[in-house]
């Protein structure tokens, strides 16, 4: 009988569908709210990266709270948003940029395979583009493996999918 090989992929992805609502709902309340009624405070998204406009660097940081309540509600990880340097635009007002990390870069998935390594639990790890797959025997070493992983903070959202037995 052939032995079983067990494996899952840890990834740091985003749903780009809650984040449009996220997004849409944060423009609507400042629209709405009456500490900004007046006010240049806007949200752009390009599909890419977020930029939030305002009048002063006080109003931004308001901006910054609504997006923010608005990401936790529809369930996305704050640490997928990193936030640019606040600087002056036209028309007295101040920008921040926020990009949207999806994937996990090669120095990450570095790290995280030591961590594995060094744990000493026997499975396989491997980096496969902007994700990495752990595979092993037994499943309960992989259980070990992602207890691990989720006691690390690293600085994104990291997510374990794709769990197989073949």
């Amino acid at each position: 009988m052939a032995t079983k090989e067990n494996s899952f992929d840890i990834v740091s992805e985003v749903n780009m569908q809650e984040i449009d609502n996220a997004l849409n709902q944060a423009r609507r309340e400042i629209q709405t709210r009456f500490d900004f009624k007046g006010s240049k405070s806007e949200i752009k998204y390009d599909g890419e990266v977020i930029t939030l406009v305002s009048d002063d660097d006080f109003k931004l940081r308001n901006v910054v709270d609504i997006l923010e309540s608005k990401m936790i509600k529809r369930g996305i990880d704050l640490k997928a948003l990193k936030y640019g340097k606040v600087e002056t635009a036209a028309g007295d007002t101040v920008r921040q940029t926020t990009n949207i990390q999806q994937g996990i870069d090669k120095d990450l998935a570095r790290k995280i395979i030591k961590e594995i390594k060094d744990s000493k639990i026997k499975v396989q790890s491997s980096i496969q583009g902007d994700k990495v797959r752990v595979s092993g025997k037994n499943r309960d070493d992989l259980q070990e493996v992602i207890k691990l992983i989720k006691e690390k903070d690293y600085d994104v959202p990291l997510q374990f999918t794709n769990y197989r037995s073949t």
